[in-house]
């Protein structure tokens, strides 16, 4: 009996090692299609975050200084920022899958319009630091920046009913990307000014917003109706549905530091969806929000939760057998076992490799089924009985059927397996309740000595 534990100990650790395989694939698998999404970036354009617009001018102070009897003239240069008192942004984005190989991403193309007013320009009027000091400053250029200009596919810039010509480049040393046009001599600084701007904006996976405004209000609607929104700030209302989402921010800039962090120069970064992450202005980031499209198509992440399960239920699975032999009085030799293991673990290689060409749940319905039919098969002839083997795998059945269920639910995945465990155990302690251990261990003793002979 000791030898035979010990035998079954090995087996175990046999098939953790293969599902330790299987998780390694899974997370190879993974590396690949990350590689794949970047390869799709690279070639059309990456995650967004557009910052704008904004109006800036580049200025130089010029001042001389006696030493001795020398004059010489000392320079300094700055730009100047002048963010809006309000800024509305109403956005439609349609997502396309693109995909390299078996490996494939979500492109978003947004259509936005971007609607701007500067109450005051004052923020452009440049202050001299030294007396007699030589002020020069040059023409005021209005820029939208964003992340990646590549995605550009078309700008247009309104200023009182006229269109200017746009330029590629923001003319800002922070913020090299995006567009600009040169408002001219004309412009007032003690006047207000409004501003509209339409673009067309591609990108891949994530869409993320500044909110430079003295008040911000970001409408965006979307086809995607996986949408995982994170950064600063979450919208103020949202509506998810099965055709798409809408959903709407309100940030002042009482509540935000982007003015002062594009004051600052500080670069434009992604938006983590981690809630554990370090703060993006923490980071040495401006402050900004928005949204990732989340690809429901990505199995790997699921194939991998359902590998962390494996061992439980190759564990579960050994038990039935265990129950089985012992209540039946029947002998399973270790390397029954380890067949009814291996058809367990061959459950996650299939199901892997059958999710890259079929949908995630047409895949795990066809690999569950086959490994249930084959364990049935197997078990009718192990426990001696067919009416012993159906059972089985209606249990093994109940198993990838809990499984499923754990993956779907992930936010209450912990809640439903413990309660389904503890119906388990339930289930044993009530099957054996009345079981005489030490006599049963006694007969099979004897019934194996009896064999030996």
């Amino acid at each position: 009996m000791k030898l035979k534990l010990f035998s079954i100990a090995i087996v175990l650790a046999l098939l953790l090692g293969a599902l330790s395989q299987v998780s390694d694939l899974v997370q190879d698998r993974q590396t690949h299609r990350q590689i794949a999404v970047q390869s799709v970036a690279q070639s059309l354009a990456g995650a967004q975050t557009l910052l704008g617009p904004l109006l800036h001018a580049s200025c130089s102070e010029e001042w001389d200084t006696v030493v001795g009897k020398q004059t010489h003239t000392e320079r300094r240069e700055w730009q100047l920022v002048a963010a809006p008192s309000t800024l509305q942004i109403l956005g439609n984005t349609t997502l396309q899958e693109r995909a390299r190989g078996l490996h494939a991403t979500q492109v978003f193309n947004l259509n936005a319009k971007l609607m701007a007013q500067w109450a005051t320009l004052d923020a452009l009027k440049p202050v001299a630091t030294h007396a007699n000091a030589r002020l020069r400053c040059s023409k005021p250029v209005l820029m939208l920046a964003v992340s990646d200009a590549r995605g550009i596919r078309h700008a247009k810039v309104q200023i009182a009913n006229d269109s200017l010509p746009l330029q590629p480049g923001t003319g800002h040393s922070a913020y090299p990307r995006g567009v600009h046009a040169e408002l001219g001599a004309s412009l007032r600084v003690d006047a207000p000014l409004q501003v509209e701007l339409a673009l067309e904006l591609m990108g891949t996976e994530q869409l993320n917003f500044v909110p430079v405004g003295g008040d911000t209000q970001v409408q965006l609607t979307s086809n995607w109706a996986d949408p995982s929104f994170g950064g600063q700030f979450l919208p103020s209302e949202r509506k998810v549905s099965a055709q798409g989402f809408d959903a709407t921010w309100r940030v002042s800039a009482l509540a935000s530091t982007a003015q002062q962090d594009v004051v600052q120069n500080k670069r434009v970064c992604g938006v983590s969806q981690d809630v554990a992450a370090t703060p993006t202005q923490a980071q040495g980031c401006a402050e900004a929000f928005g949204v990732t499209f989340i690809d429901p198509g990505n199995t790997y992440a699921l194939s991998d939760r359902a590998t962390k399960y494996g061992l439980l239920f190759i564990g579960l699975t050994f038990l039935a057998v265990g129950l089985f032999e012992f209540m039946k009085a029947l002998r399973v030799h270790p390397i029954q076992y380890l067949l009814v293991g291996a058809a367990m673990s061959m459950f996650f290689l299939l199901l892997v490799s059958l999710s890259e060409h079929l949908s995630f749940e047409l895949a795990y319905a066809v690999a569950a089924s086959s490994c249930v039919l084959l364990l049935s098969y197997y078990a009718g002839h192990m426990l001696q009985g067919f009416s012993r083997g159906i059972p089985f795998g209606a249990g093994i059945a109940l198993l990838y059927g809990m499984l499923f269920v754990l993956l779907k639910i992930e936010q209450t995945a912990l809640l439903v397996g413990a309660v389904a465990l503890f119906a388990v155990l339930a289930a044993v302690m009530a099957l054996t309740r009345r079981v005489d251990w030490y006599a049963q261990l006694q007969a099979m003793q004897r019934r194996g000595a009896s064999a030996a002979d």
